[in-house]
């Protein structure tokens, strides 16, 4: 149980509960940023320095520009770009992958897996069965593909997978080794590209998943989803969500933050690219199979930042585009730079859940047996 009498308090305000690593609360985050910036950028400056990545994205005058992600770098000799996975070597461009080489790790996850969507999806629920799905039910006796890509465009203090910064801990895999996995086994369903996340390695991802469904030419389900902060280049992200679309898959947007201050404070960068692409994915796509969804958005709701405001913000801005599309509330679990905080307590989980109720009509809670510590069962 978190110890509620080790609480930090705001560094500016002295009244709003805070984390260590970041020092400031969301109230002065949101209202006072000049104010709260310093913090914010040491923050990040720790979490990044013994994992020798530079403290914000290179924006260096002649650099190299690398236009994947939203970060848009542009990598000076000597530097590396924000997610690690490129560096500027003598005034030539150098990567760890290609489009037909990645740093990743795989898995069998079976079903129903711990996915956000699982609610939802074909292999959660048989939704789509028989184009999409083996069962009319759960698949159980399937397989997702689970593809764990190394690397990020964010520095998520809160991030659930870290690991994803130790590169040498990946794997290094050409395209034709994981198409080969990807088809050998009859019983997989689905490929989920996460990590980390697939922003940085789309180029491959995109690339693999093409192979992959024009060798089984519709003679097997084989859906494609990928789970992503969604700030990555904008035409890579429409080549990923017709891939999702064609195979029964979906997009996964983890939407962190609605404020932009917030955004940086937690994961490094802004997320405005994210709301961007989701509507673009929403309004070309969604409304074509909205019997099966293939997009959804998710958000964690971290304590004393991501809160009321916050979710009744992003719950806005969905409902504005479709308020049918699925939203997923996902209770926090401490991890990384903000193991000091607790696990969501339940009044911000049903305030939370609430103000989204307020706008979306599929509103979910994801891991709530978390929740259990403080005795509590249903929201």
């Amino acid at each position: 149980m978190f110890n509620f009498s080790k609480v930090n308090f705001c560094k500016i305000c002295g009244k709003g509960k805070v984390t260590k690593i970041l020092g400031v609360c969301v109230d002065c985050i949101r209202d006072r940023f000049e104010d709260s910036l310093p913090y914010i950028l040491e923050a990040h400056r720790k979490s990044r320095e013994k994992y020798g990545l530079p403290a914000k994205p290179p924006k260096t005058n002649g650099g190299i520009l690398c236009n994947l992600c939203s970060n848009e770098c542009r990598i000076g000799v000597g530097e590396k770009g924000f997610c690690g996975i490129r560096e500027n070597v003598n005034g030539k461009f150098k990567s760890l992958v290609r489009p037909d080489r990645a740093v990743l790790y795989t898995y069998p996850d079976s079903h129903p897996t711990n996915c956000c969507a699982s609610w939802f999806c074909p292999a959660g629920t048989g939704l789509g069965y028989p184009k999409y799905a083996y069962r009319n039910g759960v698949e159980f006796g399937y397989y997702n593909l689970a593809v764990f890509f190394y690397g990020c465009n964010f520095n998520c203090l809160f991030c659930q997978n870290s690991s994803h910064k130790n590169f040498g801990e990946g794997y290094i895999v050409s395209i034709d080794e994981f198409v080969e996995e990807a088809l050998r086994n009859p019983y997989y369903s689905c490929i989920c590209y996460f990590g980390g996340s697939p922003e940085p390695q789309l180029p491959f991802a995109i690339k693999a998943s093409k192979r992959i469904l024009e060798s089984i030419n519709g003679k097997r389900i084989m859906r494609i989803c990928f789970e992503w902060n969604g700030c990555g280049n904008s035409k890579l992200v429409r080549e990923a969500a017709e891939l999702a679309f064609t195979s029964g898959g979906n997009l996964k947007f983890d939407l962190k933050a609605y404020s932009t201050n917030l955004s940086l404070a937690l994961s490094g960068v802004p997320n405005d690219r994210a709301y961007k692409n989701f509507e673009m994915v929403a309004r070309d796509f969604y409304e074509k199979r909205k019997d099966v969804p293939m997009l959804t958005a998710t958000t964690l709701l971290v304590p004393w930042y991501v809160d009321h405001v916050e979710v009744e913000n992003i719950a806005k801005f969905i409902a504005e585009i479709n308020p049918e599309i699925p939203y997923s509330l996902l209770v926090f679990h401490p991890e990384f730079m903000m193991k000091d905080l607790p696990i969501t307590p339940p009044e911000q989980v049903k305030r939370c859940y609430e103000a989204a109720k307020k706008y979306l009509k599929n509103v979910h809670i994801g891991n709530l047996h978390l929740l259990r510590i403080y005795n509590v069962h249903n929201i």
